[in-house]
């Protein structure tokens, strides 16, 4: 069964700093990806990053890139989120999500453009960002 753990949100001040953690079990070694989501109040769920266990290639929306940078621990089945300069904008609750990635392109194809291609999701954590 996969299970994901999200982790790590806070209250900051802004241009500050956090780290989210992800952790994940339930997938084999290198098959699969996790991205990285948000919703604020009243707005629409959107994505922010995604990371491919098998290669670590990467891939983050454009409110985000310089800013935050996704990373992953393979042996601890664990993906990381490391948002600095946070900004009150970037105020959400963050979910990770996951599915299966065998052929190492789920980031570069399918990315973080549509939720409902992720079939595992973690509790939120909630991010708030004060100005």
């Amino acid at each position: 069964e996969v299970q994901l753990q999200a982790s790590g949100g806070g209250l900051v001040q802004a241009g500050g700093s956090l780290r989210l953690s992800c952790a994940a079990c339930g997938f084999a070694d290198d098959d699969y990806a996790i991205g990285w989501f948000r919703q604020a109040p009243g707005k629409e769920r959107e994505g922010v990053s995604c990371i491919s266990s098998s290669d670590g290639s990467t891939l983050y929306a454009e409110f985000v890139k310089g800013r935050f940078t996704i990373s992953s621990d393979n042996a601890k089945n664990t993906v990381y989120l490391q948002m600095n300069s946070l900004k009150p904008e970037d105020t959400a609750v963050y979910y990770c999500a996951a599915n299966w990635d065998l052929l190492g392109d789920f980031c570069t194809v399918v990315g973080v453009r549509s939720d409902l291609k992720y079939d595992y999701w973690g509790q939120g954590t909630q991010v708030t960002v004060s100005s």
